[in-house]
């Protein structure tokens, strides 16, 4: 890689970074570690192919789709090494909507990997149907039927419990 190459890449890690990190986050269901891991993963694999990457309409789009792939595909290897743990560690206050964001990722996490990427990418991301299907490798109604299941999944999970959080 030149060093007008690299110099270009370390620019879009600068702009991009914090970005893939915020969805890489609603991705891992509030798992931070998770989340760095995924971005530090996306990164790497967004340098290995630069050369393609910049040339692309969206470099962004492209590192998103990369994070998405990179997100499903650890899911379904599911042999981490990582070991779960009885009690979470102290998490400062983040604001007065802590306890939605809360209950939220938590609910999310409780969704199937598929389901939980198409809900990023739909409304979090604000992505359309097509794209998502594109970044996803899937159909248009696969992706409509998709993300109307796993909204009535998340509903069903968060029952009653959501409208005493919200604040009036």
């Amino acid at each position: 890689m030149t060093s007008a190459q690299e110099d270009a890449y370390l620019e879009f890690v600068a702009e991009r970074a914090r970005a893939l990190y915020r969805s890489a986050y609603v991705l891992a269901a509030g798992d931070a570690h998770l989340a760095e891991d995924l971005v530090q993963e996306t990164l790497s694999r967004v340098y290995v192919h630069w050369k393609r990457v910049a040339r692309a309409d969206s470099p962004a789009a492209y590192a998103q789709t990369v994070l998405v792939r990179t997100f499903l595909s650890l899911r379904r290897r599911r042999s981490t090494g990582e070991r779960p743990v009885g009690q979470l560690p102290d998490r400062g206050d983040a604001g007065p909507d802590t306890a939605l964001r809360l209950t939220l990722l938590d609910a999310l996490h409780q969704l199937p990997p598929r389901d939980r990427a198409v809900l990023l990418l739909r409304y979090w991301e604000d992505r359309s149907i097509e794209e998502t299907a594109r970044m996803l490798r899937t159909s248009n109604s696969a992706v409509r039927s998709q993300g109307t299941r796993a909204l009535a999944r998340v509903r069903a999970l968060l029952g009653d419990s959501l409208s005493d959080l919200v604040p009036r």
